[in-house]
């Protein structure tokens, strides 16, 4: 099967304004055209001044010449304009119509998968590599038709006026056209993958750092803190240097015939005009000197254009690497849970196929029950928390809720099954009424204000200018980690889900709205299944069962009054613990 050119699958995604594109094609190719007539009134112009020379009080047509010439080269814009405005209104769509396909497939995917691709890439694909394709439509197209209609139409009057003189100025033009091929291959096609790959790089990290900052502030750390960053910046100035350094040579040699058309067409003068000058021959020259700088500015043209083509087919690409994720799977006939009881048998999972994160997981969470994920760091503890609510799959083994495998129940069942509380929970720029309401969105406002309440919400109600109607990042309103934690834990109160999973949901709030948060937990976890993570081995001494993930499996089980009585995993950590919480900084004396 014949693969599909960039150009007509963007074709295909404008749909009926692709019509409004070939019309830009048709409209910049006139323009071209007419661009070269004010050149033959030049021509007139000369002509008229050397056949009176040296009694120019002679000459009665300049002037009607001149602005003939004018009007052409206007006219000539104006074509043009409407061309762009044309090639406009389809790149604007095809652009809209990309980002809206991919968004659209973004949401299918599963929710891990933008944690896992890099937020700061993704961004970067959505948004940039659909502005390539409005960049490349919208001016790089008609520019082309223009590029092409343009030579056509110099070939003719370099061949009309003085046919050795027009294949003279056509040699430069040979040259650097295939000194151009030779940059713009598929060597090239590579190298502006690689400069790409760089650039998301960079982005990813940039965006990662960013969201750093404050902990870089908080301990008086530099952007070495960030070494991802730096590496990123750094194999992108290599690349960069190296790639620049290799095309410097037949950069040169590109430039110097492009623009040389003008030495070539007076050295070719000096030959014809051994015998003599004619005033026809001298009018002819200066004439082609005046024309062919049309020449260097047409190739240098086509040179971009074949650049934006490769950053059009690698933006596709790109885009492609995001639509052609699978979504998770879903069931024909989705099933119902009959409980909130979790259990996971023999579970197996790999971000990346072949590193496995957790090796055979085998438990089992009652309805009703509180069990609590703890270990050491990376151990797998929230990569085994989001197989539950299915924001991954396992490469093997089954996850079930209520008895019925994950994967058999509808996603939206599902998602209202579970709600989760994350230790950076975030808030969209709107009411807090309107950040509570996405809970459930058919909440009453008197729903929303009981949830707050629950939440231990009242005070940050009260120093708010609007209250519950205060917009969150509007006016210098800004709320602390602990009191945006406390908003969204009364979004999952108003959700009113069955599971809930706290993955560090107090780690960073200060012992003030910690308090608060435990408060608001104990009335967030009545009569629901609740899966505790935490390091803070004292948040979890109350769980019915606590279970050590280490190294992807489960290290033991048990209460907390069982485990402290081994010695094992959990005892020492919490000795350890114990010992953190009893440190003091010492005074000097």
């Amino acid at each position: 099967m014949k693969k599909q050119s960039d150009l007509s699958r963007l074709l295909q995604i404008a749909g009926s304004h692709k019509y409004l594109t070939y019309a830009s094609w048709v409209l910049s190719a006139i323009s071209a055209f007419i661009a070269l007539i004010p050149y033959y009134y030049i021509w007139k112009v000369i002509q008229e001044v050397l056949a009176v020379a040296p009694d120019f009080s002679r000459a009665r047509n300049l002037t009607d010449n001149g602005w003939m010439a004018v009007l052409f080269s206007v006219l000539a814009v104006l074509v043009y304009i409407a061309g762009l405005m044309c090639s406009h209104m389809g790149a604007f769509r095809i652009a809209t119509n990309l980002r809206l396909k991919a968004m659209e497939h973004i949401i299918k995917l599963p929710l891990g998968f933008a944690e896992s691709f890099g937020s700061g890439k993704l961004r970067k694909i959505v948004n940039e590599s659909s502005a390539a394709t409005e960049n490349y439509l919208a001016h790089q197209l008609p520019d082309r038709a223009n590029a092409i209609a343009t030579p056509c139409g110099l070939i003719l009057l370099l061949l009309v006026f003085d046919w050795r003189l027009g294949l003279l100025s056509l040699v430069p033009v040979v040259l650097g056209f295939l000194i151009m091929m030779a940059m713009t291959g598929q060597q090239m096609q590579e190298k502006m993958k690689e400069y790409q790959n760089a650039l998301d790089d960079m982005s990813n990290e940039a965006v990662e750092y960013v969201r750093g900052i404050p902990v870089v502030k908080t301990f008086g750390q530099t952007i070495f803190s960030f070494k991802k960053l730096k590496d990123a910046i750094d194999r992108y100035k290599i690349w960069v240097i190296a790639y620049t350094k290799q095309l410097r040579t037949p950069m040169m040699f590109y430039t110097a015939a492009i623009n040389g058309v003008f030495a070539m067409l007076i050295a070719a003068g000096l030959l014809f005009t051994q015998n003599g000058v004619t005033t026809e021959f001298l009018l002819d020259l200066i004439f082609y000197i005046i024309i062919t700088p049309i020449i260097s500015v047409t190739l240098t043209r086509i040179m971009l254009q074949s650049e934006n083509a490769m950053i059009v087919n690698d933006a596709l690409q790109r885009i492609d690497s995001v639509l052609n994720l699978k979504p998770l799977a879903e069931a024909k006939q989705p099933k119902h849970p009959k409980d909130a009881s979790v259990e996971l048998q023999n579970v197996h999972f790999s971000y990346d196929g072949k590193t496995e994160v957790l090796k055979g997981i085998s438990l089992t969470i009652p309805q009703g029950q509180t069990a609590a994920f703890v270990g050491p760091s990376g151990g797998g503890k929230t990569t085994l928390a989001n197989l539950i609510p299915r924001f991954f799959d396992p490469q093997s083994g089954i996850v079930k809720i209520g008895g019925v495998d994950v994967k058999e129940i509808a996603k939206e069942e599902l998602m209202d099954t579970v709600s989760f509380v994350f230790q950076n929970s975030r808030l969209i720029k709107a009411s807090i009424l309107e950040n509570v309401r996405m809970g459930r969105p058919d909440a009453t406002r008197e729903e929303i204000l009981a949830a707050l309440h629950n939440a231990q919400c009242d005070d940050i109600l009260e120093k708010l200018p609007q209250g519950v109607d205060t917009v969150i990042g509007a006016k210098g309103v800004y709320l602390s980690g602990g009191e945006q934690q406390r908003i969204a834990i009364a979004r999952v109160m108003l959700k009113n889900a069955p599971i809930i999973i706290l993955d560090e949901a107090s780690a960073f709030a200060d012992p003030d709205n910690e308090a608060r948060i435990q408060a608001a937990f104990s009335k967030l976890s009545k009569g629901k299944t609740v899966i505790i993570i935490a390091h803070r081995l004292s948040t979890v001494v109350g769980a019915d069962k606590i279970y050590v993930i280490s190294h992807g499996q489960i290290a033991e089980s048990g209460s907390s009054r069982d485990l402290l009585a081994r010695d094992g995993v959990f005892s020492r950590m919490w000795q350890n613990y114990q010992t953190s919480v009893q440190w003091k900084v010492a005074k000097e004396v």
